[in-house]
């Protein structure tokens, strides 16, 4: 395949499941092709201070969590201005906790082609809650890396036979298109569980102020020198939690807890992660 000079890895990952899928694929492209791989993190706000631009011989696996159904509304704006295309094949994938992916691959399939990327294939792949321990704990399996593969060599394929094809999954997804809504998360009882301005909070008896949590937060809302003190937008991503080495993060608020327990009583079953090439 001589079109493809370079297979690059991109993604906002901030508990490091999507990183951890995006980079797996674009891996096993690397070495069918026997092409490097570059890795591309937009985590970090001063990862999201310039632009990214790849040119037409270039192969891009893209990946962002699912957020209440969408790409996460805090970065759409970067995924949006912070990427262009010019013509390279891309290939859109979303993560989410094992309930639904709803409208999110859609939407950044939707944004890479505004952005002048070819949309090859998409995919929707199933990984552990990051608000749980139990949801989906055993994802990704091994027969879940399986599937991976062999959707990886269907992309590979497609790109082989590019003259029968117009590459433009968004019209292939499932969901409205454009999106227009967002999923509202509910609690045990059933209604509507408001936490959006709900913070991590910080047991001072185990936080040794490492600073490790405030280095990998998104948004740059943790305060280095005094980790229990958090000032701006909380995208509840559970980096800081899950990062912590004293697992001295935490959140109390009780409609993000209702709203936990509500997903580990109905959203226990194991999804089906969807592929679409």
């Amino acid at each position: 395949m001589n079109q493809i000079k370079r297979v690059c890895s991109v993604y906002f990952s901030p508990c490091g499941s999507v990183k951890q899928i995006v980079s797996t694929m674009a891996q096993y492209a690397g070495e069918q092709l026997n092409l490097p791989v570059v890795e591309m993190d937009f985590t970090l706000p001063e990862q999201r201070e310039g632009k990214y631009i790849f040119e037409a011989d270039e192969l891009v696996f893209f990946g962002t969590p699912v957020y209440a159904g969408r790409v996460p509304n805090k970065i759409m704006p970067y995924v949006g201005d912070g990427f262009t295309g010019n013509g390279a094949y891309a290939v859109p994938i979303v993560v989410f906790g094992n309930r639904n992916f709803d409208d999110a691959l859609v939407e950044l399939s939707l944004l890479l082609e505004q952005n002048g990327f070819q949309t090859v294939a998409g995919a929707a792949v199933v990984s552990r809650h990051v608000f749980s321990k139990v949801i989906a704990s055993d994802r990704p399996s091994e027969q879940d890396k399986e599937e991976w593969k062999r959707f990886v060599g269907n992309v590979l394929w497609k790109l082989e036979q590019k003259s029968n094809y117009i590459f433009k999954i968004s019209d292939l997804i499932p969901g409205t298109n454009p999106p227009e809504k967002y999923y509202t998360p509910l609690g045990i009882d059933g209604q509507p569980a408001k936490f959006l301005k709900a913070h991590p909070k910080t047991d001072s008896a185990l936080c040794k102020k490492c600073g490790i949590c405030a280095a990998n937060c998104p948004m740059g809302t943790i305060h280095l020198e005094n980790p229990s003190v958090t000032e701006g937008v909380c995208i509840k991503c559970q980096s800081c939690i899950q990062k912590c080495p004293m697992q001295a993060k935490y959140f109390d608020d009780l409609a993000f807890l209702s709203h936990k327990q509500m997903l580990e009583q109905n959203f226990a079953r194991p999804a089906a992660s969807v592929f679409i090439s």
